[in-house]
């Protein structure tokens, strides 16, 4: 898979992005938790599947700086790839227990 050439080419400026790069301890407690988080079948099924939708519609490896985003479960529409990465509160991405 090819690397995300925009990674880490800037310095965030939320209070998050601010406090990792500031506590290097917890910095690397997040990075294994998403680590673990990312190894999931249905984390791996569901980038996949936004993977392919990137190909299919020629938006992966261009550096556009846009990504496919779901809007709905079977949905999907164009959208820049801070604001989709960063949107976590939509309901169907939540796991239900």
């Amino acid at each position: 898979m090819a690397r995300n050439r925009l990674a880490g080419t800037k310095v965030g400026k939320s209070k998050s992005a601010k406090y990792y790069h500031s506590n290097p301890e917890a910095r690397d407690k997040k990075q294994k938790y998403d680590t673990e988080y990312n190894k999931h079948p249905e984390q791996q099924k569901r980038r996949s599947i936004l993977q392919a939708i990137n190909r299919k519609k020629g938006t992966h490896g261009n550096l556009d700086g846009i990504d496919e985003a779901h809007i709905t479960k079977h949905k999907t529409k164009k959208q820049s790839q801070s604001r989709n990465r960063a949107d976590k509160k939509r309901i169907f991405f939540r796991v239900k227990s």
